[in-house]
């Protein structure tokens, strides 16, 4: 069977656009998470009449300084075609295929675009463009709804944009299983490739969900913070006495992923290889729409078949980047899973939530993207904001075993690593991912 391993990374978060931005910041403690007291139009968009304040929004600027600014992407006829969570996406491949050395200097692919599939989901889609037709229709009818809202809005228009920019001929793919989206992404991919329907993937997930309608929907069903608008970068607190839902965010990641057979026929260096990703791990919880059974039994037995696909044994577990959102039943659910599987004088866990919110569709991927540069650096990320691990009242004390990382990043060999994404509707993933040798 073919090794799958990395050879390509791209990002943009709420730290900030472009890998190494993204690093630098996250292994120094920063915040991305910010109030939205401080938007242009808070009362005239209705942010004001919503009781969580704290998002986790792609800063804009310019990409000189790791900001985002359309204009430096894209044309103003570029914008209107396509929805922000594809640009998002797209800037994003751009950066995976180019660190990958895909590209040629016309930044079109290297290798037989036959050879090439695409696996990039979203959770949402492009909310805004749902929300604007929505309106002007309601307001102004018919002609009002803009020739290209359906395909700027649709959830696989990032995968099929992508494909189209880099005319990728293998398989075209498009995940949506809410917040595990990203992660089952380079999941599927992964299998792509152990199947033989191409040798490389560009994958992730996308998400440009920071709108108040989307807020207010999380809001209104309880899931956000309504904490901390005073201090925007302590609201998000995964396994803290005080943590009280998730922080909305929005960003993207875009992984190539190939088998080591091509990178190897193609000249990649093992120097250039981020990982090597082992086993994929999928389950259902049957049990609530939104939220995990206590016991955390779905998580367990995700973890449990990524394991045991990649022939790893819990012990080995050097690592844990947790799906961690900062809910009260979510954190405890998914602690629960981890104790009953892997050792915590061994393994350590990080939430890296902590630091950009949750990025719904997006989040899986940039959480693998952080655990991989976590393996290649030998730098575990720090849990932000965690003064008081597993003191929650709905929390036993004695169930918070392992080091969550708290407050700082720490230097340490990684062999060995999980990443964990669940989603609404009961959907569980884990990935087990390896530090590469011949």
């Amino acid at each position: 069977m073919s090794r799958i391993v990395v050879t390509g990374m791209g990002m943009l978060s709420p730290l900030g656009v472009g890998l190494s931005h993204n690093w630098k910041n996250l292994i120094a403690g920063k915040s991305g998470l910010i109030s939205t007291t401080s938007f242009e139009n808070f009362e005239k968009d209705g942010w004001d009449k919503i009781p969580s304040r704290v998002v986790g929004k792609v800063p804009s600027g310019s990409i000189s300084d790791g900001k985002w600014n359309p204009n430096e992407h894209f044309t103003a006829n570029e914008q209107r075609r396509i929805g922000t969570f594809t640009q998002y996406g797209l800037v994003c491949a751009k950066e995976a295929l180019t660190d990958a050395k895909l590209l040629t200097q016309e930044n079109t692919l290297a290798i037989d675009p036959l050879n090439v599939g695409v696996a990039v989901g979203s959770g949402i889609g492009s909310f805004e463009d749902l929300y604007d037709n929505a309106a002007a229709f309601s307001s102004f009818g018919y002609k009002k709804v803009q020739p290209l809202f359906v395909p700027k809005m649709l959830n696989n228009m990032a995968a099929g944009n992508i494909s189209i920019k880099y005319q990728t001929k293998g398989p075209i793919h498009s995940v949506s299983t809410a917040c595990a989206t990203g992660l089952q992404a380079i999941g599927d991919a992964f299998n792509f490739i152990k199947l033989g329907y191409c040798d490389v993937m560009i994958c992730g997930g996308t998400e440009s969900s920071v709108h108040p309608l989307a807020l207010a929907g999380f809001a209104r069903a309880k899931s956000v913070t309504t904490a901390s608008d005073e201090d925007p970068s302590a609201a998000s607190r995964p396994f803290d006495k005080d943590r009280s839902g998730f922080v909305l965010g929005e960003g993207c990641g875009i992984l190539v992923l190939e088998s080591l057979e091509h990178a190897i026929k193609r000249g990649v260096t093992e120097d250039q290889i981020y990982g090597e990703i082992l086993g994929y791990g999928i389950s259902g919880d049957g049990y609530h729409i939104t939220a995990p059974r206590e016991d955390g039994e779905g998580a367990y037995n995700a973890m449990h078949q990524a394991l045991t696909r990649a022939e790893i044994k819990p012990e080995q577990i050097d690592y844990v980047n947790a799906h961690a959102t900062s809910t009260v039943i979510g954190d405890k659910a998914e602690n629960n899973a981890m104790l009953r599987l892997l050792d915590p004088k061994i393994t350590k866990v990080s939430a890296t939530k902590s630091s950009i919110g949750h990025l719904l569709g997006a989040a899986g991927a940039v959480e693998s993207i952080f655990t991989l540069n976590a393996i290649k650096t030998g730098k575990i990320p720090p849990t932000l904001n965690l003064q008081n691990i597993g003191q929650h009242p709905q929390d036993d004390p004695k169930q918070f075993q392992f080091d969550y990382m708290a407050n700082n990043a720490i230097s340490q060999n990684i062999d060995y690593a999980l990443n964990n994404s669940f989603g609404f509707g009961g959907v569980n993933s884990s990935l087990c991912i390896a530090k590469f040798s011949r």
